[in-house]
């Protein structure tokens, strides 16, 4: 008999077990083992076992649209090939938000009972959600990395795997860029996303430019998109800041930005001059990646960009036949979007389908638990649309191939592969005999259209003004006047001769520029006169 005690704090059911039959108890007994060995968190429905999987994404961006079709293209290719195993994916909105984000990842496990989370595309978000997957035991696979991967992350988020790399390859590759045509400072743009996203990327980039002799003259900074309510006079404002503090840098690298501030960012800097002859613009994989994704009037306010991509294979029969499905659902899908080429973070999402899958495979009927499933997915080795998978202590082993591309006309154009133990290619592949003797690794080789429509190589930077000289360190005291002499003419003004002046001269009107320029004369040892430089001085 089974009796339930009614002032019992949890009204658990009390069991007389003398008053049992045989036959019952042996049920009981059979029916509780069965339950002890099943693989952990499997639900039954119509004879297969169904395991959910919960996705936080962004619903209303054109990213989070796409993962979500990719998702939905991959769980049912495994359903209808998995008689006994069947997958249920179960959605969050995380609406660009890490607060958002961690609450839909609890609602995920409390309510949904997932054994795994996959999606967010932010580390911010994404590293809030890992603190909650490890608490809880349940795996979280982010579809983003840090900057720079904090020492402890192993034990901090054990049960996190990062589908993505961290930015250090594509800084370099970045930095190889500048270092290419010569660029000696640089304006970086990023969106602040108010939880300190940015930093990692700008230690690294500022390293970068250093190992190549460049440096980082501003950092023009955007507020968050989702919070401000006229993006327009706020993107003017900040360009405007340029001129009125006289930035002299040309080469814009947009770091991180939302694809809708990138718009609004592109139409007033091409509207207050900023696109244009000399001019130059660099963005990372976040932002080129959406490249397939945006219509052509957005492509446009971009002409002449350079863009760093993540590179995969779209030529094989693999990519060939998602790419047919894809389009097909995402049109049915999101009828209003207009576009039908899936962005890298689409593949992305598919491929983690097919990690989760593997592992669901390996799984025992009598060892299975939440650490066992993780441990099944850190063995997945794959080849996916994304490239290859090899997880290893949480991250992503193998090296990231990069692809510079060129905003022209209608679309972009590829030109070289960047690797990161080469350097710049024309070909995915190099053979190691041919890397130890490259010579010429270091330059871009591909023919760009900068901005404006010029094949010219841009000068990166905005030419002196008469409010803004350059100014010219001349040694005043000298055993050499034959080279540079300083003296005084009857007008108590400086005169300023030799052949080193007279060659500075013949130079200049050999420019096809005006050059604004003041001597200013030095006294002291030649080498202060060089920290003077250094150091930037200017009086």
């Amino acid at each position: 008999m089974i009796c339930f005690e009614d002032k019992a704090p949890m009204a658990f059911p009390i069991i007389n077990f003398n008053q049992l039959s045989r036959f019952w108890l042996r049920y009981l007994v059979v029916t509780s083992f069965l339950v002890t060995i099943l693989p952990y968190g499997a639900k039954h429905i119509n004879g297969s076992k169904v395991t959910n999987i919960g996705a936080i994404i962004d619903y209303n961006s054109i990213t989070g649209k796409e993962m979500r079709t990719a998702m939905g293209i991959a769980f049912r290719k495994f359903n209808s090939g998995s008689p006994n195993h069947k997958l249920s994916l179960k959605f969050q909105d995380s609406r660009r938000s890490p607060l958002q984000a961690a609450r839909a990842a609890e609602k995920l496990i409390e309510e949904y009972g997932v054994e795994v989370i996959i999606g967010m595309e932010r580390w911010e978000e994404a590293a809030l959600v890992a603190d909650i997957g490890s608490q809880a035991k349940v795996p979280v696979i982010s579809f983003s990395a840090p900057a720079i991967t904090p020492p402890l992350a192993t034990s901090r988020w054990p049960f996190l795997i990062r589908m993505a790399h961290s930015d250090y390859n594509q800084i370099r590759c970045i930095a190889d860029v500048v270092q290419s045509y010569n660029w000696r400072r640089v304006v970086t743009v990023y969106e602040d996303y108010a939880y300190g996203g940015d930093a990692g990327m700008l230690a690294l980039l500022s390293k970068a430019l250093q190992d190549v002799g460049s440096e980082i003259e501003y950092n023009l900074i955007l507020p968050p998109f989702s919070l401000i309510s006229d993006p327009k006079d706020v993107v003017k404002k900040e360009l405007a800041k340029l001129l009125s503090e006289k930035i002299q840098s040309r080469v814009f690298i947009v770091l991180q930005s939302s694809f809708p501030m990138v718009i609004h960012l592109f139409r007033e800097a091409k509207e207050m001059g900023f696109v244009g002859k000399d001019m130059v613009w660099i963005l990372t994989d976040t932002v080129t990646d959406l490249l397939d994704t945006v219509n052509t009037s957005v492509i446009h306010s971009m002409e002449g960009a350079l863009g760093i991509k993540n590179y995969y294979y779209d030529n094989t029969t693999f990519y060939q036949t998602f790419l047919t499905q894809f389009r097909k659902n995402f049109i049915s899908e999101y009828p209003e979007e207009g576009h039908y080429e899936p962005g890298f973070y689409a593949l992305r999402a598919y491929d983690s389908i097919a990690i989760i899958a593997q592992a669901m495979h390996r799984l025992s009927w009598s060892t299975s638990s939440p650490k066992v499933f993780l441990d099944n997915m850190l063995a997945t080795s794959v080849v996916g649309l994304s490239g290859e998978i090899n997880v290893k202590a949480g991250e992503m082993l193998h090296t990231p191939m990069l692809r510079i591309v060129n905003v022209v006309g209608r679309r972009y154009k590829e030109l070289d592969f960047w690797i990161p133990e080469f350097g710049f290619s024309n070909k995915p592949v190099v053979a190691k005999g041919e890397a130890e003797n490259s010579t010429d690794a270091r330059r871009l080789k591909g023919t760009v259209i900068w901005p404006g429509d010029q094949q010219r190589i841009p000068k990166g930077w905005l030419m002196p003004t008469h409010a803004k000289r350059m100014i010219i360190g001349v040694p005043g005291r000298t055993s050499f006047d034959k080279f540079v002499s300083v003296s005084t003419n009857a007008a108590g003004k400086k005169v300023y001769d030799g052949f080193c002046i007279e060659l500075f001269h013949k130079v200049r009107r050999d420019l096809d520029y005006d050059l604004p320029y003041k001597f200013v004369p030095f006294i002291g040892t030649y080498d202060d006169l060089v920290d003077q430089v250094h150091n930037k001085v200017r009086t």
